[in-house]
């Protein structure tokens, strides 16, 4: 027996993920964590509106999802004031970007991004065959012009954007981003992940024409409304484009439970506004922490904070690892000069508690590490 005979390109790539889990974490831990502080997770959890209308959708859990997602759509449209043919829903941002992937890039491809951006994005463009040509970040921010004279210069078919950015928490002006599309070569579409912006300042969102091919955004349930387990996400853009992901997705990827969550908690704005308070009081906390430690905390318009531990990747590792073996889960960048910084998700009070007692223990055991 030889085995599955499997493409060249598959033969290719690692078996590995873009994230350890902390499930895994916890596993070879042998014990959970105190704080779950790495994943930008929302601990305020969903409106209970969305937790009862899954508790009386797992009734019907026996019935597949609705294949076109009718009535989220629809009330995503009204949300947004744009038609239900500029929305198409999935299993996740990370669903989506391998879904646009799969449309757009082929082997051999040019493809652009930030070094040290999203790597899911990368990992999906691995998977086909794409070559990602990488620009660096600018103070800790994603750089929308260098991005797009990088596209111009490879002749890409994609580039991607977060806004707000993770891993560093920073954003940029919506309109700032929309006149800097006035450079994007064509032929180019921009991937702009908006998967923080229920988190930001007002005018962060981009305010991108419905119509316009050159740009496609995506949001999720997963921040700010508190659904990361339920894999909720959406993207806005020209029907055309939107059409397209009929193509390749998985008609039925959308669990009916989850739908159903997503339509409750989208109708409840009260819910996200309470949120949005508590993550701005914890983000405070976080900062407050950062400092009483001599720490840097990072500007942050997303549900996390960046902290500058002041030296370098390797001492950052050492901080992020003896929080870990202290029960506290929190990630770090991966690419240098951000990966000087560890990333803390926000929290409760407990969990911010936890945090605070273990981070001037972790920094003592990283200093006598160097």
């Amino acid at each position: 027996m030889t085995g599955p005979r499997y493409t060249p390109l598959a033969q290719s790539l690692p078996a590995t993920v873009p994230f350890v889990g902390p499930e895994t974490q916890e596993r070879l831990r042998g014990s959970r964590f105190d704080a779950r502080l790495g994943a930008n997770e929302s601990v305020f959890g969903p409106s209970p509106r969305a937790i009862e209308a899954m508790q009386q959708a797992a009734g019907e859990i026996w019935m597949y999802g609705d294949p076109e997602n009718h009535d989220l759509r629809h009330a995503l449209a009204d949300h947004h004031e744009v038609t239900p043919d500029h929305i198409v829903v999935g299993e996740g941002i990370d669903g989506l970007l391998g879904y646009l992937v799969r449309l757009v890039v082929g082997p051999g491809d040019p493809v652009v991004t930030s070094d040290g951006a999203y790597p899911t994005f990368n990992y999906h463009v691995a998977g086909f065959g794409g070559i990602l040509h990488k620009v660096p970040y600018s103070d800790d921010q994603e750089d929308p012009t260098a991005l797009i004279a990088k596209a111009a210069e490879v002749g890409a078919k994609l580039v991607y954007l977060a806004n707000p950015d993770n891993p560093m928490g920073s954003w940029h002006r919506g309109a700032d981003i929309v006149a800097a599309l006035d450079a994007l070569p064509e032929g180019c579409l921009m991937v702009l992940d908006e998967a923080y912006v229920e988190c930001a300042p007002d005018g962060t969102a981009a305010p991108v024409a419905a119509d316009d091919l050159r740009v496609i955004r995506m949001r999720t349930f997963s921040k700010g409304y508190g659904m990361a387990g339920a894999r909720v996400g959406y993207a806005l853009g020209a029907p055309s484009l939107i059409s397209a992901f009929n193509k390749v997705r998985n008609h039925f990827g959308m669990n009916r439970a989850a739908q159903t969550g997503a339509l409750a908690a989208l109708r409840d704005q009260t819910w996200l506004a309470d949120v949005q308070q508590k993550i701005g009081q914890a983000r405070r906390r976080i900062g407050k922490i950062a400092e009483e430690n001599g720490l840097q905390p990072l500007p942050s318009a997303t549900n996390f904070v960046a902290i500058d531990c002041g030296r370098d990747g390797v001492f950052a590792k050492a901080v992020l690892d003896a929080l870990v073996a202290q029960g506290v889960f929190v990630r770090m960048p991966f690419a240098a000069p951000q990966n000087r910084c560890i990333r803390v998700s926000c929290g409760t009070e407990a969990d911010l508690d936890a945090f605070a007692a273990a981070l001037p223990v972790a920094l003592s055991v990283a200093a006598g590490n160097a």
